[in-house]
């Protein structure tokens, strides 16, 4: 197993945390607050999926699946198309209410490039570095490191929120 590998694998691993939270869930239950300052599955989940997007697309060097596939024109949502979600307060929480076909298709769209760019790496292409702006500055490995590491936490608390909404 290379370097590619263990990647390609860890964002599979969000993939089906993902579709575990998500499935079975109406788009009443994914835009549930378990109170009213909590995030929702369905915001979770596109704020995971936009930041993967988001951050991929800048260190493989291509729009981000957001705009170039149409997703941001299908969700319809009152944000810019640059907004991931960053900085969110409850309304705009409250405004992601989309059915779970449209959240993981766009999740799946965004995986499958993820995946694709992933797997053509090589060890050596991990050093490079892709933010100066870091003390140390942030190689291409430890950022897509680090996209792992936050979507596996947002599709936790995604995966806690159902088992609570289903046990209600």
């Amino acid at each position: 197993m290379n370097s590619a590998d263990v990647l390609a694998d860890g964002f599979g691993r969000v993939r089906e945390t993902v579709h575990e939270a998500v499935k079975g869930l109406t788009a009443e239950q994914l835009a549930t607050r378990l109170d009213d300052k909590a995030n929702t599955v369905a915001w979770l989940v596109w704020h995971l999926t936009r930041v993967q997007d988001d951050h991929v697309s800048e260190v493989a060097n291509t729009e981000q699946v957001w705009t170039e596939q149409g997703w941001y024109d299908r969700f319809g949502l009152p944000f810019s198309a640059s907004a991931t979600g960053y900085g969110h307060r409850a309304k705009y929480v409250d405004a992601v209410r989309v059915p779970a076909k449209l959240l993981l298709g766009y999740h799946d769209a965004v995986h499958e490039r993820t995946a694709d760019f992933v797997r053509g790496l090589r060890d050596s292409d991990l050093d490079a570095v892709v933010d100066e702006t870091w003390t140390p500055p942030v190689t291409l490995g430890v950022r897509l490191v680090s996209v792992i590491s936050d979507d596996l936490q947002h599709a936790g608390q995604a995966a806690f929120i159902r088992g609570v909404l289903r046990r209600r």
